[in-house]
């Protein structure tokens, strides 16, 4: 008989072996990917004299347990406009290396950390001295130069938790609070609009701060100031030349698109009427998507904001609510004067309160509260929408506005005139065509309320604005129809021309923040990852995107 013997003691070492191999296999596996949180970033970006920026960093990384150390860190700069050699980093205090070897998007730099690389916590401190072709001209202060930046952010494959975020903008030297500007905070920013003004030995700041920002989302500020007070050199202009460069190249390119594509050349064109239709859509259509019934108890500015009203016609909509309460008093249109009169708060809605706040503030900022007012109002309606459809909602208001305007209609008394019935009227001017039918309905004689003239000071009670008013036996006052139309639809282009300039650009800065284009953004496996996307939203800005990290 033949006995045989399997080699148990060999089986298992083998068995052994394998095991510790594969276990070394998946923990060189689990820390083959970045994973790191960024629990605090500070950004001080500079305008030197001379027109350059300055930029430093300070991240500190903490290392999640089965990450890779953090060995290299991408840091993305505004443009490539820089010499590498006057780039610094260190890491805790000890300097490490500077290196082109950037692979996040745009332009930028790597640092190396070396023997520093990060196993558990440590902070990277980055030093930029001069960065070029920083300014542009601003869009709306001829006599100004606007920069805008986007500190750096990181990959959401390997990013994690909240940070702590301080940005700070230091002005050219001399700027004084008078003349500073902020833009208004773009990209993912949901904090204060408004940054905290010191000032220091060399000048003023601007400082942005929020304790819960996230490693991986883009946030975008801006400032404008005098241009007096950097090189003209330093703002970056298009010239003449370029201009005349530019034209004929895209003669020469429409040409090739005619002779080649035909009709395709109507593309760019139904491109750009899309973008500027896109730019006045600040209503995401998202909310639309869920949600059953209707929403009820809506404000007409409320409904007017659903309805995708233009804001001008909205700014008028919230004067004419505040004037009749008793709150505010037009004193002139042209040039606009306010004046703010004592009434009980109760009476008053929180958008209607930051409405007068705005409007009684130094010309300067009231075009930004009111941008933060708007945002705010768009963003609460979007939210008191959740839940119900949008559809059945928008059919409902439209019903309410064309009883209004029944109503309206029907109130005609040949003999005395009708009188204005205000809500009625409010509704009325939710209407998107509230201008045309407004010189419909408005032909015969109307009795307005004494308080009208608060609204448009050239209405009885006042100058007289057309035919001369009259007075009925109960100390109404009588205004021609035509009159009383004209004032109102005149008024919606004067106010809001006046409160927020340039309607259509107001409204563009809104949709950026309530309804902004999608952000396409590209991770990198070799590293930690870095990702950004910067589209400045004006022409004149300069936008110092910025993403890295490895």
């Amino acid at each position: 008989m033949v006995t045989i013997r399997f080699p148990w003691k060999q089986i298992f070492s083998i068995v052994l072996i394998l095991v510790f191999l594969i276990a070394g296999t998946s923990a060189a596996n689990a820390q083959s990917s970045y994973a790191f949180e960024l629990p605090e970033e500070i950004v001080h970006y500079t305008i030197n004299d001379d027109g350059t920026a300055s930029i430093e960093y300070f991240f500190t990384f903490h290392n999640l347990p089965n990450g890779h150390p953090i060995d290299f860190v991408d840091v993305g700069l505004p443009n490539g406009n820089f010499d590498i050699s006057n780039i610094t980093a260190d890491v805790d205090g000890v300097p490490v290396n500077i290196s082109s070897a950037y692979q996040g998007s745009g332009t930028g730099v790597a640092v190396e950390l070396g023997s520093k690389q990060i196993l558990n916590t440590g902070t990277v401190h980055v030093k930029v001295g001069k960065i070029e072709r920083v300014i542009y001209p601003d869009d709306e202060k001829s006599d100004y130069g606007s920069t805008e930046f986007a500190p750096t952010y990181f990959s959401g494959d390997f990013a994690r938790g909240k940070t702590n975020l301080t940005m700070v903008f230091h002005f050219p030297a001399g700027v004084t609070p008078e003349e500073s500007i902020y833009h208004i905070p773009s990209g993912a920013w949901e904090w204060a609009a408004e940054p905290a003004m010191v000032r220091t030995k060399d000048g003023i700041t601007y400082t942005w701060h929020t304790p819960d920002a996230v490693p991986y989302k883009q946030y975008q500020f801006g400032i404008s100031f005098p241009a007096k007070y950097v090189p003209e050199t330093a703002i970056v202009r298009v010239s003449f030349a370029d201009k005349i460069i530019n034209f004929i190249a895209g003669l020469f390119i429409f040409g090739v698109a005619i002779a080649i594509f035909g009709s395709v050349f109507l593309i760019p064109i139904f491109a750009v009427i899309s973008a500027r239709k896109r730019k006045l859509e600040y209503m995401k259509p998202t909310i639309s998507v869920d949600g059953q019934g209707i929403k009820r108890g809506l404000t007409t500015v409320e409904a007017a904001i659903l309805l995708g009203q233009s804001l001008d016609q909205i700014i008028t909509m919230i004067l004419f609510s505040v004037t009749k309460k008793g709150a505010l008093e037009v004193l002139s249109t042209n040039p606009l004067k306010i004046k703010k009169l004592e009434v009980d708060s109760s009476v008053l809605r929180d958008y209607e309160q930051s409405f007068i706040e705005a409007l009684v503030a130094d010309k300067r900022k009231r075009n930004a509260m009111m941008q933060v007012l708007f945002v705010d109002l768009v963003k609460d309606v979007t939210e008191k929408m959740k839940g119900f459809n949008k559809k059945e909602t928008v059919a409902y208001y439209k019903q309410i506005i064309e009883k209004a305007w029944a109503q309206v209609e029907e109130a005609k008394t040949p003999e005395i005139g009708p009188e204005l019935n205000e809500e009625q009227f409010e509704w009325t001017m939710a209407d998107k065509d509230f201008d045309k039918r407004s010189r419909r309905v408005f032909t015969q004689p109307i009795f307005v309320p004494r308080w009208y003239g608060n609204f448009y000071p050239t209405s009885p009670g006042r100058a007289p604005i057309g035919s001369a008013p009259s007075m009925s036996g109960g100390g109404k006052v009588q205004l021609p129809g035509s009159d009383f139309a004209a004032s109102v639809v005149g008024g919606v282009e004067s106010f809001a021309g006046q409160i927020v300039g340039n309607v259509n650009d107001f409204t563009g800065k809104i949709t950026n923040q309530t309804n902004p284009v999608p952000v396409t953004t590209r991770s990198y496996s070799s590293g930690g990852g870095s990702s950004c996307a910067c589209a400045c939203a004006c022409a004149g800005c300069a936008c110092a995107c910025a993403g890295g990290g490895r």
